[in-house]
């Protein structure tokens, strides 16, 4: 009898004449980019999948897309109120019912909310990661459980982020109450370390990971050296000046942010302000003016974050360093969404890594408190909230709790059921020391500060802005230069030490003369620099020469100012 092969491979056939129907006549699109068809497809496979994709990249459709195919509702755990509010109008634009659950709403708009959940079928739901917690919205859900949960903002789940967020620890507990449903994770950043910490945070099995690389090149990035905090805003008001169109400068502190919108306020410019002490209508009508197109300039802590998309955003101006790359390449990476040209410019005068020093000297957990908040536990039923843990030791923040519950967690000495009660284990003798269990922020610490430590060498360095991202980032293959940024345009006749401690400023050098010719310099060869002595070469990368100089001082230099000796 013969086989109808059409039949056999109708299925997917099927699927993906239905995929390129939804493209053209729901989203408006002839077709996917690059990374989306492949997520799409592991999606739909019921793999549990992450997706670092650039910012601009289409990361929405790959899960709004399934939703559409999948039999059941998609989850989608975001950690802003205010990204899922613009994706919820997107959607409802397409004509895609989507609902949203979270604090913003009223009471009959969260009732009206429920009654759709609770209806079932095909529908979108965001959440933040808080409202998965709640039991009742877990009992909600599992009455027809999700196909997909999607979690945007992938990096805020693991402990080595730099938006790590302590209710995104729940998520696996809350992931096996619904009967372990597919995951979606998304991010456009994640290093190695981060994505085998979502990888451990989710439970995943065997996670698919698909990483179509950071770079984007209509980002044009340099860095400003300044030597006080004058300068600082006198170069943000020439740039400003300069630069048309909207943008958003980004200060580390909220007195820097209220200083400095006083200052461009009183010389007329378009500006509003955005930090965590405004209250938070203020906030909202604040970003409202800026997004709205009221305002040209926004200035703002980190407060002002993800989900801020805003395509025409012309510029992003760091005022002081960030604390890492991710946060400035996440930061940054605001401006030039719509794929038109875009600068980045970071002002680094080097006493603002203080600033940092003194966030990164945050606090972690200790063994006292992991012990008194066993002890507390002892004196609460055998299952407990962390609420009623919360009104037992008021001294201590929901967020710190969080921690120090996942760590006793992860040491065997707690259990979370499936409701997302907790109830000692016994016996606890048999258990990690709470020293031990402490032990482990000892390294995150040590993360945080070489972090930091990355973030100035990137300040102070002569290379290519793009390939130093791309390779802390472990996505530089055979990138070189990127041809847009400060030092590819005007390449530094000295590029900053690699000491990072006391950073001096880089002395004058006089380059060779004209004409000659630049000399072939290979590994191993002695050279020498004017205004230094005599130095071994350690590595020649294009026409930058990295030299060991005596008292293990190294110092990276144009080849056109290096010499034999």
């Amino acid at each position: 009898m013969a086989t109808n092969t059409s039949a056999v491979q109708d299925p997917g056939s099927a699927r993906r004449r239905k995929i390129q129907r939804l493209l053209r006549s729901v989203f408006g699109v002839t077709r996917l980019r690059a990374g989306q068809q492949e997520v799409i497809d592991s999606v739909l496979a019921g793999r549990d999948t992450l997706a670092i994709m650039p910012t601009g990249s289409g990361k929405s459709l790959c899960y709004q897309l399934p939703a559409a195919l999948l039999p059941g509702a998609t989850l989608v755990v975001s950690p802003l109120i205010s990204l899922m509010q613009d994706q919820l109008e997107k959607l409802q634009q397409l004509g895609i019912t989507a609902v949203q659950l979270n604090s913003s709403l009223t009471r009959a708009e969260e009732d009206e909310a429920i009654a759709r959940i609770a209806e079932g079928g095909k529908l979108i739901i965001f959440c933040t990661p808080e409202r998965l917690a709640s039991p009742a919205f877990l009992s909600l859900l599992g009455a027809a459980p999700p196909s997909l949960v999607v979690i945007d903002e992938a990096h805020c789940i693991s402990q080595w982020g730099h938006d790590f967020r302590p209710a995104f620890l729940e998520i696996a507990a809350a992931l096996r109450a619904l009967g372990r449903p597919p995951v979606l994770a998304l991010t456009a950043t994640a290093t190695e370390e981060v994505i085998a910490d979502i990888d451990t945070q989710l439970e995943a099995r065997k996670l698919h990971i698909i990483n179509t690389g950071i770079y984007r090149a209509n980002l044009r990035y340099r860095v400003i050296q300044v030597t006080n905090a004058g300068e600082q805003q006198d170069a943000v008001l020439r740039l400003l000046r300069e630069t048309a169109g909207v943008g958003i400068v980004y200060a580390a502190t909220v007195k820097a942010v209220e200083a400095l919108t006083a200052r461009l306020q009183a010389l007329g410019e378009s500006v509003s302000c955005y930090h965590g002490k405004l209250a938070a209508r203020e906030r909202k009508h604040n970003q409202d003016l800026f997004m709205g197109g009221e305002r040209r300039i926004m200035v703002a802590t980190n407060a002002f974050g993800m989900g801020i998309d805003k395509p025409d955003t012309r510029f992003v101006i760091h005022l002081q360093v960030p604390a890492n790359l991710e946060a400035y390449y996440q930061e940054s990476g605001r401006a030039g969404r719509d794929g038109l040209p875009a600068d980045c410019t970071l002002l680094y005068f080097q006493e603002d890594k203080r600033v940092q020093q003194f966030f990164l000297a945050k606090h972690y957990p200790t063994d006292g408190e992991l012990a008194a908040i066993v002890a507390a536990a002892q004196e609460l039923p055998a299952t407990f909230t962390i609420d009623a843990l919360a009104s037992s030791l008021p001294e201590y923040s929901s967020s710190h709790l969080k921690v120090c519950l996942k760590l006793l967690k992860d040491g065997k000495l707690l259990r979370q059921d499936r409701k997302l009660g907790y109830s000692l284990k016994a016996p606890l003798a048999a258990s990690p020391t709470y020293a031990q269990l402490a032990h482990i922020y000892v390294g995150k610490q040590e993360r945080d500060r070489q972090a930091l430590e990355q973030m100035v060498a990137y300040a102070q360095s002569g290379f290519c802005r793009w390939k130093l991202l791309l390779e802390y980032f472990g996505d530089a293959d055979d990138f070189e230069r990127c041809c847009t940024c400060d030092n590819c345009q005007s390449p530094p006749a000295l590029a900053a030490p690699i000491s990072l401690d006391e950073i001096p400023q880089a002395p004058a050098v006089a380059p060779a003369p004209a004409g000659l010719p630049t000399p072939q310099l290979t590994v191993g060869s002695r050279v020498r620099v004017p205004r230094y002595q005599t130095g071994t070469v350690l590595s020649v990368a294009g026409d930058q020469v990295t030299i060991a100089f005596p008292e293990n001082t190294t110092r990276t230099f144009m080849a056109e100012f290096v010499a034999p000796a």
